[in-house]
């Protein structure tokens, strides 16, 4: 179900929060061998140590969140978990949203959580891939020593959830890939990632995950403006891929990035279908071009050139 229209800031929701459905939860229809519900249909852990572990989990984030990560809790399920997180700023995932969704084993914490990334079929990081399998050490899906490991005694999944934004959504995900590169360099993977960013949000905001319907809508109603004005400088090469801030670029102004033509492609493409689905859920877009345009020196065709190719474009319809 798309976003509608409905006005609810980002402040208004709750950064940790249980709610009743988990009709969409990718572990909802997973077998539970150890598990069993209750009269009123909750699941119930058999483990009596494992029940007070995940409660201690609950309470650990309930504290602990930093600003950037919102969590859904389920009343009926306490074995199932939604993360959202918000990509962060001088990454290729700055103001994307990415959701996890997470499943408690019937012994936990004697083996760590099961982890599925919402990847809409896309694969904008070599650790996630677009089966939605997450790999990371703490997981013990991928090679690890020591606490890169995942620990009983130690590791939470606040920690799990902080290794996600951190180690995983960073700066440069090319290198994350030990063996063969996704890319012939960093700055040609930015670009794929953040396309590919861009897609998830359209995903999001056609088919929001449940329980965070108003979160996205908010979301992107605050942070449209700077997204659609990271696409034009990134397409004409005013900033390297993931440093975009705000109406500035960071760093140099003055040398021009390379970029290639498939990128100024899937801007051109992605663009006008991020303005409109921003506008859909009303976003302030004042100023912004309803599509990007080259007039020949790399920069949206606003002015005289511009205009006068549309005129001539129509005519010859």
């Amino acid at each position: 179900m798309a976003l509608g229209h409905e006005q609810v800031g980002v402040n208004k929701f709750k950064q940790f929060d249980c709610v009743v459905d988990y009709s969409d939860h990718y572990y909802y229809h997973q077998s539970k061998p150890n598990q069993k519900s209750n009269s009123h249909g909750t699941m119930m852990i058999n483990n009596r140590n494992t029940m007070k572990r995940i409660m201690k989990e609950w309470e650990i984030l309930e504290k602990n969140l930093p600003p950037s990560i919102f969590i859904r809790v389920y009343e009926g399920r306490i074995d199932l978990l939604r993360a959202a997180i918000i990509g962060a700023s001088k990454t290729p995932y700055h103001n994307g949203l990415f959701f996890f969704d997470l499943q408690f084993p019937s012994d936990y914490p004697n083996n760590p959580p099961k982890v599925y990334y919402r990847s809409f079929g896309l694969r904008l990081n070599p650790n996630l891939y677009n089966s939605g399998y997450v790999c990371l050490s703490l997981l013990n899906t991928w090679g690890g020593k020591g606490t890169e490991r995942w620990c009983p005694d130690e590791s939470t999944i606040l920690q799990v959830l902080l290794s996600l934004q951190g180690l995983v959504l960073n700066e440069k995900p090319y290198y994350n890939e030990p063996g063969i590169k996704p890319a012939w360099s960093w700055e040609s993977y930015n670009a794929d990632v953040f396309a590919l960013s861009c897609k998830t949000m359209l995903y999001l905001m056609k088919k929001p995950a449940r329980n965070f319907e108003c979160f996205i809508a908010a979301h992107f109603r605050d942070h449209a403006s700077v997204i659609l004005k990271a696409c034009v400088a990134y397409r004409n090469g005013r900033v390297r891929i993931g440093l975009f801030d705000g109406d500035a670029p960071v760093g140099s102004k003055k040398k021009k990035v390379n970029v290639s033509k498939k990128f100024k492609d899937s801007m051109n493409e992605l663009y006008p279908e991020l303005y409109k689905a921003f506008n859909r859920i009303g976003a302030s877009l004042k100023n912004l071009p309803e599509k990007l345009e080259d007039d020949g020196d790399g920069k949206p065709a606003n002015g005289i050139i511009g205009k006068l190719k549309r005129f001539w474009e129509a005519m010859t319809a």
